[in-house]
């Protein structure tokens, strides 16, 4: 019996988390004896909250969910931006085999797109300071692997999760709770007992707002660790008095005031996008929690746009494949009928997109490592500074 409520790899697999309406549509087909090819398209119309672009996450998960199925996939790669309107993903095959899959397929690319769209934005924000996801008291556990994994191509720098890290690849990152600091009943005594314990590995990052005012709290952690100090983290800075950026001014003066000018200043605990933004002159590390985990997700349609070869599509639907055209230079993209010929910019070929994924059911190309697929992303952003 399983104690939680969340579907097995085995369940989404064959094919049980779908609507009811594609299962009696299979049903019906089967009845009437019709087997038909068709192609369909994943694009979203619009993005949310006006963003101009967002970044493609979920494609390995689609890539295992497909795997053994007789269709055809097309893809942009995992860690590519998208703009509106754009097909990001092409499914060829006989309808019966694959359609009860809309349904996962489309949940694997919405929610984690817009996880991975919100660190992207996040880290352009933040520039050269460090972005780490925090978010997982704000998902369902059983989700956290998924949301950071997408955080983390998204851009961010650190995980806090212990599965997601090791799933990444990487050590999870963060120090101490306010459950500690209140256990041990004082400040001080929190953090050198964190000193004492913990692995020299782990960097002294003090939790500085459980009790007394910020900047007191920050230079006794400072006087109690001296060199040993890494940095200090306001959590809550903005739910008891002031102005977020006013508290870390007199946080930074006060501990560059004494000569602590090494401690760095992390900021977690509301932050998102605009946040950053406002306090980045004064922070050199951010955790970012419910604006990745909680993120609005990319409204992504998965549509028919051709039946056995011919083009064909619903209302507001262009029909026929389409492939998306980048060129290497300067940036633009164009959308054109799939088959057609690569269109020429800035004196050479322009890059299609949309790649082959799956042949007949087999995945014919490497699947890159989270890290691989972060470096895509962040090589992405550069050009995408001014569009927050």
């Amino acid at each position: 019996m399983k104690i939680f409520h969340t579907a097995t790899d085995e369940e989404i697999k064959i094919g049980e988390v779908t609507d009811v309406y594609f299962l009696r549509t299979l049903e019906i087909l089967k009845a009437k004896g019709i087997k038909k090819k068709v192609a369909m398209e994943v694009r979203a119309s619009n993005l949310p909250d006006g963003y101009s672009w967002a970044i493609l996450v979920g494609v390995e998960e689609v890539a295992r969910l497909l795997e053994g199925i007789p269709v055809d996939v097309w893809t942009m790669e995992e860690g590519e931006v998208f703009f509106g309107g754009e097909p990001v993903m092409l499914v060829e095959g006989e309808y019966s085999t694959f359609g009860h899959y809309e349904t996962p397929i489309l949940g694997m690319l919405c929610q984690a797109s817009g996880a991975g769209t919100k660190s992207a934005r996040c880290k352009i924000s933040a520039g050269d300071r460090l972005i780490l996801s925090f978010g997982a008291r704000r998902m369902h556990p059983s989700l956290a692997p998924v949301i950071d994994r997408a955080a983390y191509i998204g851009g961010c720098d650190g995980i806090s999760v212990v599965k997601s890290a090791r799933m990444l690849g990487i050590e999870p990152t963060g120090t101490m709770p306010h459950s500690l600091i209140l256990i041990m009943g004082e400040p001080v005594k929190a953090f050198l007992a964190f000193d004492e314990v913990i692995s020299e590995d782990v960097k002294r990052v003090c939790l500085v707002d459980t009790l007394y005012d910020e900047k007191y709290e920050a230079v006794a952690a400072a006087e109690a660790l001296g060199k040993k100090l890494f940095g200090v983290r306001l959590d809550t800075p903005g739910s008891r008095r002031g102005n977020i950026k006013e508290i870390l001014r007199e946080v930074r003066w006060e501990l560059d005031i004494r000569g602590y000018d090494y401690v760095k200043i992390y900021l977690s605990g509301g932050v998102d996008e605009e946040v950053i933004k406002e306090t980045r002159e004064l922070v050199d590390a951010y955790g970012v929690g419910t604006a990745i985990s909680n993120a609005p997700t990319i409204n992504f349609a998965m549509d028919i746009v051709e039946v056995e070869g011919k083009p064909f599509a619903k209302r507001g639907k262009q029909s026929g494949k389409k492939q998306v055209w980048s060129c290497k230079k300067c940036g633009q993209r164009i959308i054109t009928r799939f088959d057609n010929p690569a269109p020429t910019c800035c004196g050479g070929e322009m890059e299609g997109l949309l790649k082959p994924l799956i042949k007949g059911g087999k995945i014919i190309r490497k699947l890159p490592s989270p890290q691989e697929l972060r470096a895509r992303t962040l090589s992405r952003l550069s050009s995408l500074i001014n569009t927050l």
